[in-house]
């Protein structure tokens, strides 16, 4: 049976091959980003490509009505949402106290808050149903605290979190959420956010190899998958339960200044 999907920030990056790899399996789509041009490109090759149909909304996440506007325009046009594909999202490295306030609060706004009302406007119409599935893409940031990324972190933090608790509560439906964890990938998200010049992302793994493994999870209904991780990050995410948390710390901040 055909699917359609709807995701977010899906003008580049893993949205953008979530989007690919959504298509390719023959499903339609509702791709969301700011860039309509974009979208557009995108929209009219993956028609052209898998005869399926994209619909295009260009919004702007970090406003305060756009989750809203989207849902009801989908309901306008008689859309069902099958897979809710929560991917945009953006960092940025600082100091907290010396970061534009502005550009931490959109953060917050696009990281949590949009995720969090896009999920609390689809999801009922999923459990009239008792069908969908949800992938929630956070980050291998969620696990720890991050000195020079405080905000970003701690955003990602939560969407770990909300994702692991909802998904409890819906265990008596088949509907399934999944927290998709990426390591440095390469993405647009290094140059947003100032990260491209550190070590981390010198070796960055492809965003179409971690949205492969996103969407494969979210298909099966795993909790959480990590992935694309270095083997510096292998490391850290294994010796996290035996560092003292001051020198874990140091060792992230070092991770986030630029060499």
């Amino acid at each position: 049976m055909k699917t359609t999907a709807l995701v977010t920030g899906a003008s580049s990056g893993i949205g953008k091959e979530f989007a690919h790899i959504h298509a390719e399996r023959g499903g339609d789509l509702i791709i969301v980003a700011r860039r309509e041009e974009k979208l557009q490109a995108i929209k009219s090759s993956l028609e052209a490509q898998h005869k399926i149909a994209v619909h295009v909304i260009a919004k702007d996440l970090t406003q305060p009505n756009a989750c809203k506007g989207i849902f009801d325009e989908v309901t306008q046009k008689g859309l069902q949402v099958d897979y809710l594909i929560n991917n945009a999202g953006f960092g940025g490295r600082g100091k907290f106290h010396e970061r534009d306030w502005d550009k931490d609060h959109a953060m917050i706004q696009l990281n949590i808050v949009a995720l969090t009302e896009l999920t609390r406007l689809f999801l009922p119409s999923m459990v009239t149903r008792n069908a969908g599935k949800i992938l929630n893409v956070s980050s291998t940031a969620s696990l720890l605290p991050g000195p020079l990324q405080a905000v970003y972190f701690a955003t990602k933090a939560y969407v770990t979190s909300f994702s692991n608790a909802i998904s409890e509560e819906l265990s008596d439906t088949k509907i399934t959420v999944t927290a998709l964890l990426p390591g440095a990938t390469e993405t647009e998200f290094a140059q947003t956010s100032d990260m491209d010049k550190t070590n981390l992302f010198k070796k960055a793994v492809t965003a179409r190899s971690v949205a492969e493994d996103g969407y494969n999870a979210m298909l099966t209904g795993k909790l959480n998958i990590i992935s694309g991780l270095q083997p510096m990050q292998r490391f850290m995410m294994a010796s996290i339960p035996f560092t003292p948390k001051k020198l874990l710390l140091k060792q992230i901040r070092q991770m986030q200044e630029v060499s």
